[in-house]
């Protein structure tokens, strides 16, 4: 029997109890057409749409908004000239696009952080789950040895740190996505001794500066910075995985994104 937009959302959602004034709805299309093939994405950008129409894929499951806000419809788009290119593409295209966000981050454990912690091949040396982060227990490595590890394993360029290359780093706190906040990091490193935490993104008055401070007192603390989308991206190619174990008759793709911002 085919399955419809619908039938794959409703089983996506179902390991999650309802969540109440989510961002995740269908943001185009009909949940009653059959979907010929999926893809997966951190962002939906119109280089993404473009992908996926190609490959003949009809569903296409987005982590972050489409329409450059978190919250949809943003009313400073109104008459942008961007935005009305992009919607028109969309809506002419035929294509659903779903946005699974806190359902894939509710999940046990968060959908996003197992898809990390995956690619990162780091399953081994978990040591608890929190509802926020995952606490880690790694072989000794200095954290110049660990920046290595995540070039190679996430494929990033570049990154941004806070403390000693030579130090050597065992507890590990990992933070995915927009979780680097002082309220959430900067209590972690003692309540679970930790020598790193890395996280996708946060304030940079934050907690950077509570490491920046905390260095100057003799107190050893690291932290590194991968960028929203790069912490992110791996939950969603793990997503793809798993959803090619779902349904394991319609084509599944895992499309990645292009860094936005570029480094000279």
């Amino acid at each position: 029997m085919p399955n419809t937009v619908k039938d794959v959302l409703d089983t996506l959602m179902e390991p999650v109890n309802h969540v109440q004034n989510t961002v995740d709805t269908l943001k185009a299309g009909d949940p009653a057409t059959e979907v010929k093939g999926i893809a997966t994405a951190f962002m939906a950008t119109q280089k993404v749409i473009e992908q996926t129409i190609a490959l003949g894929a009809n569903l296409l499951i987005t982590h972050e908004g489409i329409y450059f806000s978190h919250h949809d419809p943003a009313e400073f788009l109104e008459k942008d000239p961007v935005y009305e290119e992009k919607r028109r593409i969309i809506m002419g295209s035929g294509l659903a696009i779903y946005r699974f966000h806190d359902y894939w981050h509710r999940y046990k454990p968060d959908g996003i952080m197992a898809g990390l912690i995956q690619a990162l091949d780091w399953q081994p040396h978990i040591v608890e789950n929190q509802p926020t982060a995952t606490i880690l227990s790694i072989p000794p490595m200095t954290l110049a040895e660990i920046f290595g590890h995540i070039k190679g394993r996430l494929g990033i360029r570049y990154l941004r740190f806070a403390g000693d290359l030579s130090m050597k780093c065992t507890r590990i706190g990992l933070l995915a996505g927009y979780r680097g906040g002082g309220s959430l990091c900067i209590p972690l490193y003692e309540q679970e001794n930790l020598d790193l935490i890395i996280y996708g993104e946060g304030p940079e008055w934050e907690t950077p500066e509570y490491v920046r401070d905390a260095n100057n007192q003799g107190k050893q603390r690291n932290l590194i910075v991968l960028g929203h989308a790069e912490s992110e991206e791996p939950g969603m190619s793990y997503l793809a995985q798993s959803l090619q174990t779902m349904f394991p008759s319609i084509p599944t793709y895992f499309i990645p994104v292009e860094q936005a911002l570029q480094v000279l």
